[in-house]
């Protein structure tokens, strides 16, 4: 069926748009990856009942078109090529864009195509916010939130977006819309004995998981963050006896079933913030400093290296309405304590960003004076922020300078394939040296910046694709760094997911038993393979090497 046939089919049954133009094909041929992939159709379902056609249409046709699929996609602002797809891609921004209100208890529903900045500006009327939002919060959507998993700036304290979902609607693959929710024993039982698909579902989740119950509990990596595989470690409690599928779904990448709606459990906004700006000559008492800044239980700690900052100032006009400054005088006059800082030490190889917040700034005033007072002590330097204007050049260059690559450097692309590994904070110091050893080994051009509180650094090198030494280069530092996270019991995503990027090494983080796991769970939900082929257990390291991009 060719993509013209496929799209006049589509059209007889839903309501909402059908695009096979050139130019909606070509804007839903990539996202913010270094992969490619071109749809055949793009969808704008107008309601559920459309997604139920869709899978529908694509389950009763799928044996004579075998390469009919499903891929879902909101903002597209997936560093993994996860919302990429070879058939029918979904887009839900256009009418999948509303949002509930809040209620007393601080629970809120939201369709998967509501910006996520706009999703916030309504939170905020209440003095609420989805804490797991990630680094690109003006850019991204609800649904690239839910199904990556997704954490940022504040996960040190609040974790991830699995912590913050109550419920979640979900079309599985036999077409029809369900709600997936934490249920006790009793509930599970009642879910089990029911002779449909949803029965057999549980049924089958639940003796896969119960079968397996230690070797699933034990390959929980010991992190503080992972995005690699799907979360089975947290489904079933025997101690508890709660069993709740909404931990594996957050994460899943579309790979198990469409979201169609999901419910948040919001938390209270706090009064004040304080941040503490410290500039690190080199990296060598990086473990030590994070040690003793975790002491004072900051909200946030971030960095951002020497390479973004220099971006930064490179491309200093473009950041000036972002950062919310008038001109460029008043830009300048508020980065003075910085301009000493550097004069005196040199520009730094790392700014790490220490926040408190809380509903006191006295307390917050002892935390930050004692922060600095102690770090001073360690041969640091650093400074307190005047006031929230102050605090928000930081944020801003922290959370801009993936946008800034993308955009803006001429001839190079953003290369992120080594964008979100994690290892405990302790290993740093053995772990940062032998990390920068491969970058520099293969003469990689790149900014780092990150969760440190976390261990969690995001790398984007930046090459020209249309080279193909440059292309050369990318599958053997990726698996040399990737053997680097395994030594280190790491992970090699802590918050962006797998996609086409990270599936193919699954199976070696995971190994062969818990892998089996992950397929055979993606059997159970998808036996047909309708949903975001190529993705997780689906992956293969060739069909995700063939669709890297090559500028013309």
């Amino acid at each position: 069926m060719n993509a013209m046939m496929l799209a006049d089919s589509l059209k007889k049954i839903i309501a909402g748009e059908v695009s096979v133009d050139d130019v909606t094909i070509k804007q839903f041929t990539s996202d913010a990856s270094l992969f490619e992939v071109k749809p055949d159709v793009v969808v704008a379902p107008l309601d559920s009942d459309d997604i139920k056609k869709l899978v529908k249409f694509v389950l009763d046709n799928k044996r004579q078109n075998p390469s009919l699929s499903i891929t879902s996609r909101s903002a597209g602002t997936d560093m993994t090529g996860g919302s990429l797809g070879e058939s029918i891609v979904l887009d839900f921004l256009p009418h999948f864009n509303w949002l509930g209100s809040i209620n007393d208890d601080g629970l809120i529903t939201v369709a998967p195509g509501v910006f996520y900045r706009d999703f916030e500006k309504v939170t905020l009327t209440k003095d609420y916010i989805l804490p797991s939002y990630p680094a690109s919060r003006e850019l991204c959507a609800i649904g690239g939130i839910v199904n990556n998993n997704s954490g940022g700036e504040r996960s040190l304290v609040y974790g991830k977006t699995e912590n913050y979902v109550s419920q979640l609607k979900v079309v599985l693959s036999d077409g029809k819309e369900y709600v997936i929710e934490k249920l006790n024993k009793e509930k599970l039982d009642e879910k089990m004995k029911q002779i449909d698909f949803e029965g057999g579902m549980y049924r089958a989740m639940y003796g896969l998981l119960e079968s397996n119950y230690r070797l699933v509990k034990n390959a929980k990596p010991q992190v503080s963050k992972n995005s690699v595989g799907y979360n089975v470690w947290d489904v079933w409690n025997r101690e508890t006896g709660e069993f709740d599928l909404t931990k594996l779904f957050v994460g899943s990448q579309g790979t198990l079933g469409i979201t169609t709606e999901a419910t948040f459990k919001l938390v209270k906004t706090k009064k004040f913030s304080h941040m503490v700006v410290v500039f690190l000559k080199d990296l060598g008492g990086l473990p030590s400093l994070i040690t003793q800044i975790l002491k004072y239980n900051p909200t946030s700690l971030e960095s951002f290296d020497d390479h973004t900052l220099k971006l930064s100032i490179r491309f200093l006009p473009g950041l000036l309405k972002l950062m919310g400054f008038r001109n460029l005088s008043s830009l300048l006059l508020s980065f003075l304590p910085d301009v000493f800082e550097v004069v005196r030490i040199g520009i730094p190889k790392l700014v790490v960003l220490v926040e408190f917040e809380g509903d006191s700034e006295e307390e917050l005033n002892q935390k930050s004076i004692g922060l600095r007072d102690a770090i001073k002590k360690m041969g640091f330097d650093s400074r307190i922020t005047r006031d929230a204007e102050d605090e928000k050049k930081y944020w801003t260059i922290r959370r801009e300078s993936f946008n800034l690559l993308r955009h803006k450097v001429i001839g190079k692309q953003t290369a992120p394939y080594i964008d979100d590994l994690i290892v405990k904070p302790e290993y740093l110091n053995e772990f940062l040296p032998k990390l920068y050893q491969i970058l520099d080994r293969y003469k990689l051009l790149y900014t780092i910046a990150g969760h440190v509180g976390d261990g969690n650094f995001h790398i984007i090198p930046l090459m020209d694709l249309k080279d193909e030494n440059e292309r050369s280069k990318i599958l053997p530092s990726m698996e040399e760094v990737y053997n680097l996270v395994f030594e280190y019991h790491g992970s090699i995503s802590a918050e962006h997911n797998d996609g086409l990027l990270r599936g193919p090494y699954i199976q070696k983080m995971f190994g062969d038993e818990v892998y089996k796991i992950f397929k055979d769970i993606k059997k159970i939900f998808d036996p047909q393979n309708i949903f975001n082929p190529n993705k997780k257990t689906d992956s293969s390291r060739e069909y995700s090497q063939t669709h890297i991009k090559r500028p013309v």
